[in-house]
């Protein structure tokens, strides 16, 4: 596959490069789940005092592969690099330190020769914290009152959107309670990984969620949440205000559609 290929020629550019320490892939290949549609998830380890200097440097180790349609500089986890070849291989290739590496998702070691990576191993994971997975409720019940007000408008597109941001929070909920250990990766492994009953309904409300059916879709997406409340309840003993305003939500859609 040409992810094989790029990453076989990036990375041995980048291993002649004397501040890199590491070199590794998170992501689908970071996992073994990677495709010919795959994009490249690919980080290096430098010390913080050659990080600057090593930046400078992305774009010609990157250009060993191939030529490069498209890049952006970016910063959202670590300094990154989006590139885009003439393929359309997607790389992105991110730049950490050890105090800036994030033990989220599994890795893949391409090259380590002082075992840098070592003390991160152990922790590799895709479960949520708890503190995430509140975050993630507050959002269902936050949305859903965005929601009702714009539907309550009449502005179907905003309201869809508004039910899009519900069901992207409500994917990592019900991907914590059937498949924690992939609870991280969100939609994207909800083909997967749920349950086929808990899939087809989740397949229902984005089938319905358009400008003539969101209501519908709204009215499915809070079945889902009550046939999970006692469950939810029990998950939520530690932020009560969470818990009222998503019951809230809750009885508010279910009066309305009833």
């Amino acid at each position: 596959m040409k992810q094989d290929l790029a990453l076989e020629r990036i990375s041995a550019s980048l291993r002649e490069d004397p501040f890199v320490q590491a070199i590794f892939v998170k992501g689908s290949m970071g996992r073994g789940e990677h495709d010919g549609n795959s994009d490249i998830d690919l980080y290096c380890l430098v010390e913080e005092e050659d990080q600057s200097a090593f930046l400078a440097k992305r774009l010609d180790h990157l250009q060993a592969y191939s030529n490069i349609l498209f890049y952006d500089d970016i910063f959202i986890i670590a300094p990154q690099i989006i590139a885009v070849y003439e393929n359309l291989l997607h790389v992105d290739l991110f730049t950490v330190t050890e105090n800036t590496f994030l033990n989220k998702d599994y890795f893949r070691v391409i090259y380590d020769p002082q075992k840098r990576l070592d003390k991160f191993k152990d922790n590799q994971k895709l479960t949520l914290a708890s503190q995430e997975f509140l975050d993630d409720v507050t959002d269902v019940a936050w949305f859903l009152l965005q929601y009702r007000k714009t539907a309550l408008r009449g502005n179907d597109l905003w309201a869809v959107a508004m039910l899009h941001h519900v069901v992207v929070h409500l994917a990592r909920v019900l991907l914590h309670r059937y498949a924690p250990a992939r609870a991280q990766l969100g939609l994207k492994t909800l083909e997967d990984s749920l349950p086929p009953a808990i899939l087809k309904r989740v397949r229902k409300i984005f089938q319905t969620n358009n400008p003539e059916n969101h209501d519908k879709a709204a009215a499915l997406i809070i079945d889902v949440l009550e046939d999970n409340q006692e469950w939810l309840s029990g998950q939520l003993n530690v932020a009560p205000e969470t818990n009222r305003l998503l019951n809230t939500m809750m009885a508010v859609h279910s009066k309305q559609s009833s």
